[in-house]
Order: structure tokens, then sequence, then C-alpha cells
């Protein structure tokens, strides 16, 4: 079972986080990515062979599609991990809401049967509380 102190708030906060450290690990790769190319770039205008210039370009490019599918399958770590949490804390609640629900039929059912018990005991004075509480409500919505 998972601590119940952490809180939808605290799951976004770890989202938001994750994200943020994905996104500064991107711009980092691609800024590396740029200066390796611009390295790259500026070897093979001094006297490299083509050949040299397409494989660092394949290597960068291999590189970046390892680094994307690295940050894909943390994403998809982290998106499990966070579902699983959700999806623990809905049932804590919906176990506790079905806890409360039973326990107001049975306050209700006590109330229902205490109320039935004392319009058989008295029935004259329950038809006048009746009829009071009928004249009241009727005064109430006249004046609207």
């Amino acid at each position: 079972m998972a601590n119940n102190n952490y809180t939808s708030s605290d799951m976004k906060k770890d989202l938001k986080d994750a994200a943020r450290e994905t996104a500064e690990d991107v711009k980092a790769g691609a800024s590396k990515l740029a200066r390796d190319a611009k390295d790259a770039w500026k070897e093979a205008t001094d006297n490299t062979t083509a050949d040299k210039v397409k494989q660092g370009a394949a290597d960068m490019a291999q590189a970046a599609r390892e680094k994307g599918e690295e940050y894909v399958q943390t994403a998809r770590e982290k998106g499990a991990e966070y579902a699983e949490y959700a999806k623990e804390e809905a049932d804590r609640l919906y176990r506790a809401g079905e806890r409360k629900a039973h326990e107001v039929a049975q306050y209700a059912g006590d109330y229902y049967d205490e109320m039935s018990d004392m319009v058989r005991r008295k029935p004259a004075q329950a038809l006048g509380i009746a009829a009071g509480v009928g004249f009241l409500v009727g005064l109430i919505l006249a004046r609207r």
C-alpha cells in the first residue's frame, strides 16, 4: 500500500520536476549535438573527407535517437508510477466514501425508526407538529 501522505499536488510537483529535468537534458543534448555538428562541419571544411562527415552525422543521429528513447522510457516509467499512485488513492477514497454512505444510511434508518415509534405512541402530537410545519412552510413560500 502506498503512503497516504503522497498527495496529488506532490505528484504534480514530481511530474513537473521530471519534465523540467527532461527538458533541460534535451536542451543540453541539442546544444551538444549542435556543437558537435559545428565541429564536424569545421573539420569537414578543413580537408576531411565527406565520408567522415556522413559518419559523424550518422553517429550524432544515432546518439540523439538513443537519448530520445531513454527519455521516452523514463517518461513511461514515471507515468506508470503516478498512475498507480492515483489508482491507489482513488480506491482508498472510494472505500472511505462507501463507509460514510453506510454510516449515513444506518443513521437515517435509526432516525426513521425513532420517528415511527413516536408517531405510533403520540399520533395527535405528530399530526399537530406536521400541521405546524406545513403552515410555516406555506407562510415562507407565500412571501416569495
